[in-house]
């Protein structure tokens, strides 16, 4: 059995893409999810995404880990199903579509595709108080941002696990944020859950970034840039009283190449 596949990449954030609006494709086999995913005998990505109907809007995205596990919502992974359907021909320049953590919206101009992500609570950021200033925001997916110096010379898989351990609290998986400011500049380094691993990557990591340093008065801007190793990330937002509102992730999206994944018979 053959399975058609788009192969996408969001500032270095890879995916595995599946039009799916025949609902052809196994949703519920893992196994198979985790060896399109597979760098070494599969296709290779950070995840897979299933593009589908939706009764009132313009699709539904489902996305899983590598591990084959359903994920939160992923921020450079809808940028990359709106190019996609920009493709199909199922939207113009602009969407609105249903995703694990409610409805979005997505836009497209100037070869640069956005997302409207969700509102976030002030009083649902947890800040543990210690050196690294250590927060735990979800946008859509749980992020703990920590700030340090020089985060190029840190073993981030290494370190990741251990703070994995120690916050174990966050049963459901955690992602790590390892965020630096330097000449006016903000680099970010991510940990994903389900990958298990550094990507090169990650857009609502970036996103909780951004307003822990805001809700933090580390920065004043309204529109930051984040500096990852796949690329520029662009986020915008407002600071209200009682939360963080009209937030967008913005940023450049590419179509790597289109296939077929030949399902093994068991």
């Amino acid at each position: 059995m053959k399975i058609d596949f788009f192969k996408y990449e969001g500032t270095g954030n890879d995916f595995v893409i599946i039009d799916n609006r025949g609902l052809t494709f196994q949703k519920k086999d893992k196994t198979l999810i985790q060896n399109i995913c597979d760098r070494k005998k599969g296709v290779g990505s950070d995840g897979l995404i299933l593009l589908e109907n939706h009764d009132k809007l313009d699709f539904s995205m489902i996305y899983f880990n590598a591990d084959g596990s359903e994920s939160g919502f992923c921020g450079n992974g809808s940028r990359c199903i709106t190019h996609l359907a920009n493709n199909l021909n199922i939207i113009n320049d602009n969407a609105k579509f249903n995703a694990i953590d409610g409805i979005h919206e997505s836009k497209i101009a100037n070869g640069r595709i956005s997302v409207k992500m969700n509102d976030v609570l002030k009083s649902e950021i947890f800040k543990y108080n210690d050196k690294y200033n250590t927060t735990f925001i979800d946008t859509g997916s749980p992020h703990l941002i920590r700030i340090y110096e020089n985060i190029d010379s840190i073993d981030i898989v290494k370190e990741a696990r251990e703070l994995k351990l120690k916050y174990s609290e966050y049963t459901d998986g955690l992602n790590i944020n390892f965020c630096e400011i330097s000449d006016s500049k903000i680099k970010l380094r991510t940990y994903e859950r389900g990958v298990e691993d550094e990507t090169l990557s990650c857009g609502t990591g970036a996103v909780a970034s951004t307003i822990f340093l805001k809700d933090s008065g580390l920065v004043r801007h309204g529109k930051l840039e984040i500096l990852m190793k796949g690329g520029l990330l662009c986020v915008e937002l407002n600071n209200e009283k009682n939360l963080f509102s009209d937030i967008w992730l913005s940023g450049e999206v590419n179509m790597v190449f289109k296939g077929g994944y030949n399902k093994l018979k068991s």
